[in-house]
């Protein structure tokens, strides 16, 4: 879903109005009735329907089909106009330029504020189309009624910004966080590069002690990251660097608090190894070098992110990663399926030269068979030519037919019709019927009525149109 902030300078608080109504419908229903919508948004002159439709258009509500009840759904597009109100309200977030970066589960668009002071925003995509049927598998929230994709990106959002205001607050190289509202996170733009985009490092053995000493730092303070990896660095022009995304972030609590630590230094060692040739003997282990000093996690949980939260989102985590690997095992069964299928066809027949056929006839001589033996290419030939033999013979034996015109006859009359046979009429046939013939006759006559009824009313409207017209030409008496 593509963020389009066009249409937003132009929706009334109106439109803003059944626009949150349908927000705070979705927390008790999947699909919110259109009564729902409308007792919600307690609009004049009862306006609700007219600004659905409008809403509906510009793709920020969807209807849903073949519901039991005429309702609409919140689309991620209805959710970043909610969003970009709330940060317009602030103060926090006056314009919107362009996208600079997308993942599997995010989009990062360039905005500025009212004096021009360029920031990131990026908005949560939890939910997208390769990781749908994970919620038809597990429900995470099945206690809860408002169990969606967008509930699970706020989460992903509220996590990610009380992480990094954290870090940002006790020194870490982190972007600044700067306002946060449902599932958007609005932070410092840093001029910097991914590291993935990095071809060449003047000192690698210097940004390899950098990164791991980041890594036993955050340790230190009671966090891993979680997903330290190339995509999630960043590197300034004067080589320090700065770490980003925090949505896979958890305790050195954890039960795989160790796996996770081992699986981010293993991430850097093997990045490194790629790509700039570098490998170190030397690198953190989580039981030696993650002495605990600082309680992070626990600041926090205190800042609003509770531990609730925190088990909702990384159970969706959980189920990410088992669904990928599920595909990487089958995508890799299917290509080794077609490797060997690959392999049997690719193997020749061998051949045998007239050398190697002499000698296998001589042999077959003294073990008494008498078979010649044929060549792949001779016995092909010789099918052929078979095959063409008996289809001569077979043309040769059929009789040529005799035609004689007079014998024609028309299809009419060659073709006997059958005739369909009477079902014995009973009872019950006889019931259903009439039953039929009435209904028929009922919806005939309520059919006329209401014709008749929709002529009379048009009758009323054209003579009060014409009313109306005639006292505005006249001077408002009740003779004109």
């Amino acid at each position: 879903m593509k963020l389009d902030a066009k249409a937003l300078r132009y929706m009334s608080s109106e439109e803003f109005r059944v626009l949150t109504a349908v927000e705070m419908g979705s927390k008790n229903h999947e699909v919110v009735p259109m009564a729902l919508i409308a007792n919600i948004a307690q609009l004049r002159h009862g306006g609700s329907h007219k600004l659905v439709g409008d809403l509906a258009k510009n793709k920020l509500i969807a209807r849903v089909q073949n519901a039991k009840y005429d309702g609409y759904r919140l689309t991620y597009g209805g959710y970043d106009y909610l969003a970009l109100k709330t940060f317009a309200k602030r103060g926090s977030v006056y314009s919107v330029g362009n996208q600079i970066g997308v993942g599997k589960e995010s989009d990062i668009y360039i905005v500025a504020d009212e004096e021009d002071t360029q920031m990131v925003l990026k908005l949560q995509r939890l939910g997208r189309a390769s990781f749908r049927t994970i919620k038809s598998k597990r429900d995470y929230l099945q206690k809860r009624k408002s169990a969606s994709w967008m509930y699970m990106s706020r989460l992903a959002a509220m996590k990610e910004f009380a992480f990094m205001k954290v870090l940002y607050e006790n020194g870490f190289p982190v972007p600044e966080p700067i306002d946060i509202s449902r599932h958007c996170v609005v932070m410092e733009l840093i001029d910097a590069f991914p590291l993935r985009q990095v071809e060449e490092v003047a000192d690698p053995g210097k940004l390899y002690s950098d990164l791991m000493s980041l890594i036993v730092r955050l340790a230190q303070h009671g966090l891993i990251h979680g997903d330290f990896n190339e995509f999630n660095l960043l590197i300034k022009p004067n080589g320090d660097p700065v770490l980003i995304d925090f949505p896979q972030m958890v305790s050195t609590s954890h039960v795989n608090a160790e796996y996770y630590f081992n699986r981010d230094v293993e991430c850097i060692r093997t990045f490194f190894r790629r790509r700039f040739g570098y490998e170190s003997v030397l690198y953190p282990k989580f039981k030696l070098d993650t002495n605990r000093e600082f309680d992070l996690d626990v600041q926090v949980a205190a800042s609003g992110f509770s531990k609730k939260m925190q088990d909702e989102l990384e159970a969706y985590q959980e189920e990410i990663k088992d669904h990928e690997d599920e595909s990487e095992s089958q995508e890799e069964s299917e290509s080794d399926d077609d490797e060997k299928t690959d392999k049997e066809e690719s193997i020749p027949q061998a051949q045998l030269t007239e050398e190697e056929e002499a000698a296998e006839r001589l042999r077959n001589l003294r073990l008494g068979n008498t078979e010649p033996i044929v060549s792949e290419q001779d016995r092909q030939s010789d099918e052929a030519s078979e095959a063409s033999e008996e289809e001569e013979e077979e043309e040769d034996d059929q009789e040529p037919e005799e035609l004689n015109n007079r014998e024609f006859k028309a299809h009419r009359d060659t073709s006997k019709k059958s005739r369909p046979k009477r079902t014995q009429l009973n009872d019950e046939n006889i019931k259903d019927r009439v039953s039929r013939s009435l209904r028929g006759q009922v919806n005939r006559d309520n059919y006329k009525k209401a014709v008749k009824r929709n002529q009379v009313k048009g009758k009323e409207k054209r003579r009060n149109r014409d009313v109306i017209k005639a006292a505005k030409g006249g001077t408002g008496g009740i003779f004109d």
